[in-house]
Parts: C-alpha cells; structure tokens; sequence
C-alpha cells in the first residue's frame, strides 16, 4: 500500500494533467515505442514550436486524468509505452506532427486522441493530419468566392475590347453648333 505522500504526489499529477486536458482543444496519444534519442529530441522540438506539450505519463495517470476530464474511452488506447500530446491554440498541429514521425518511423504509431469534446480513433486522427493549413484553406475558399466575379470581369472586359477594335460603331461625336 502506497504511503500517503505517495498518494498526494501522484492525486495532483492527475490533477494538473486533468487540468491540462480540459484546457486542450486537441490530444493524441501514441506509442513511442522504438523511437530513437535523435527523433524523440526532433518529435519534442518541432511540437515545442508549434505549441504543443507532450510528455510521457504512466498509463493509468493518463487514464485517471482522462477520466476526470471527460474522455474515459480514451482508456481503450492506453496500453504499452503511452506518450500524449496537448494543444491549446491549434486543432490540428498535435495530428499533423505526430503522423510525421509515424510515417518516418515505423514502430511509432497514433493510437487515438480527442477533438471537440469527443475521442476518435487513429484513422480520425491521421484524417485530421491531411486536412491543409488553416491559410491554404482561406485562400481556397476566397478563390472559390472570387471565381464567378473574376469570370465575370473577364467576360465584360472581352466585350469592351471587342467594341473597341471596330465590332461595333463608336459612339458618334455630337454636332457643333453652328
């Protein structure tokens, strides 16, 4: 039986990382299973950069803090070697990151995470990872809203050159007064 310090130390691990989970908008867990020095400093620095707070906790700390926090099926996902990254700002930068580095190497794999309040799967997180940047999307959308105007501007301008060039009279001067 662990003693009551113990206890203590670990109720307000639970309890920060309860905290933390709350205030995420997005999480991923994985197993980090096989990963070297070289690429887990690289996971850590380019997550750094981007916000996100990744650190390896004992499963069933994972599990409590989840629990606490609303995500208990999140459990299903907490087996092996467990790592959880969390983002505050952005949605998708935890997804994006960690496919990265699953994709480079082979024994480390997205197992799951959570977005908008719910817990998805591995796929639901690698099909959040493809979504593109938040700009490219804004310039999609502002293209595809600009498309009929543009088209528009270029059928007029086709118009006014096609009078210009003599397919049409130009528009006569009027009489002087005599």
């Amino acid at each position: 039986m662990p003693s009551a310090k113990i206890l203590e130390g670990k109720q307000a691990i639970v309890s920060g990382l309860t905290e933390k989970i709350k205030a995420a908008k997005s999480g991923v867990v994985v197993n980090y299973q096989g990963i070297t020095v070289e690429a887990d400093t690289a996971l850590r620095t380019d997550l750094r950069k981007a916000g996100v707070e990744y650190k390896v906790y004992k499963n069933s700390i994972t599990g409590r803090a989840c629990e606490a926090a609303g995500y208990g099926d999140i459990k299903a996902y907490l087996t092996g070697m467990t790592a959880i990254a969390l983002s505050e700002g952005d949605e998708v930068a935890p997804a994006k990151i960690m496919k990265e580095y699953a994709d480079k190497i082979q024994s480390f794999e997205i197992k799951g995470g959570f977005i908008d309040g719910a817990v998805v799967d591995a796929n639901a997180v690698i099909a959040l990872a493809d979504v593109p940047a938040k700009p490219v999307l804004v310039g999609k959308m502002l293209g595809t809203m600009m498309s009929p105007v543009s088209k528009l501007a270029i059928c007029l301008q086709q118009i006014i050159d096609k009078q210009s060039e003599g397919g049409a009279p130009e528009a006569e001067a009027a009489p002087a007064a005599e």
